[in-house]
């Protein structure tokens, strides 16, 4: 189950694209739009990342850093970065330490298959690292804008 809204995000260190380890705690002091998708260069995952960039400036206008985090080695998201110019870090999570961390790492049934798989979710994260608001099974290209609204309600 996903970690609930009003609780401390657990802390992580994982690589990003050029292979630097990031920490959420290097964060501090920044609200956060930390999305969790399944695989760089499939559809809906290059929608809500695409999603991501064109809103990019005023969720940075915001004092919002957005970070996107797969199973994917840092080869492919430097790949897919330069693809789709996304102007915000990935980090690599192929131990799936993070989507556990925060809930999402759940069995999913398709085609009469079950297996584990990272659930499409949103967690928007407050200055002092406390989970403000959760975003579960999002439409791909709604997740800048539900984070762009939810922030605008808050001003």
């Amino acid at each position: 189950m996903a970690i609930e809204e009003g609780v401390k995000a657990p802390n992580f260190c994982l690589e990003d694209q050029e292979g630097n380890k990031v920490s959420l705690e290097d964060f501090k002091g920044k609200k956060i739009a930390l999305y969790f998708y399944s695989k760089d260069n499939t559809p809906g995952c290059t929608r809500q990342a695409c999603s991501f960039a064109e809103n990019y400036l005023k969720l940075k206008a915001l004092n919002v850093e957005v970070i996107g985090i797969s199973k994917d080695l840092p080869a492919s998201h430097t790949k897919f970065k330069e693809k789709y110019n996304l102007p915000f870090t990935l980090l690599c999570d192929p131990e799936h330490q993070a989507s556990e961390a925060f809930g999402v790492w759940v069995l999913k049934k398709m085609y009469g298959k079950e297996n584990y798989s990272t659930l499409r979710s949103c967690f928007l994260i407050d200055e002092n690292g406390v989970i403000i608001k959760r975003w579960l099974r999002l439409k791909p290209e709604l997740n800048a804008s539900l984070v762009l609204e939810f922030l605008g309600a808050q001003n």
